[in-house]
């Protein structure tokens, strides 16, 4: 598994609950495209409608070989390929309130592209300065441990 692209923000701004693996359509030169890493996941998040489940807002250059017929939009909506029931989940759950499906990051699995969903819930300030507090404190532990070797 190589990953692609993932979205550090989103563990920094949410918790998250749940993880789902999903598959994504997309066109050929999206993939090309992806495939030399030209993709961001910043700000996108999922929306569910009619039955299916969409990534909004992610960003896929152009791949600049392709032709002009072959043109689409960088930040159009791409239809994720999920189980019904797990849609269902995901619908009955982000419909709570200070829940939301967030696409975490990116990734290859054998020749496929994959896309991890989660189910998240918003942090607060105070939450977020306490994950940070304790990362610093992992992090000097971290050190001291590898100064006494």
């Amino acid at each position: 598994m190589k990953v692609i692209c993932e979205n550090r923000q989103a563990r920094h701004e949410y918790f998250i609950i749940d993880s789902y693996e999903a598959g994504i359509s997309l066109d050929g030169g999206e993939v090309k495209s992806i495939r030399l890493g030209n993709v961001n996941l910043n700000d996108s998040f999922c929306s569910i409608s009619n039955g299916s489940i969409f990534i909004k807002n992610m960003h896929i250059s152009v791949y600049d070989k392709s032709g002009a017929y072959n043109i689409r939009e960088a930040k159009r909506d791409r239809r994720l390929l999920l189980h019904k029931n797990e849609i269902r989940k995901l619908f009955q759950k982000s419909s709570e309130k200070g829940f939301t499906v967030v696409p975490l990051k990116l990734y290859f699995k054998d020749a496929l592209i994959k896309v991890e969903v989660g189910l998240c819930k918003g942090k607060h300030t105070y939450d977020k300065k306490q994950s940070l507090m304790e990362k610093d404190i992992q992090r000097a532990l971290d050190r001291e441990i590898k100064g006494a070797r």
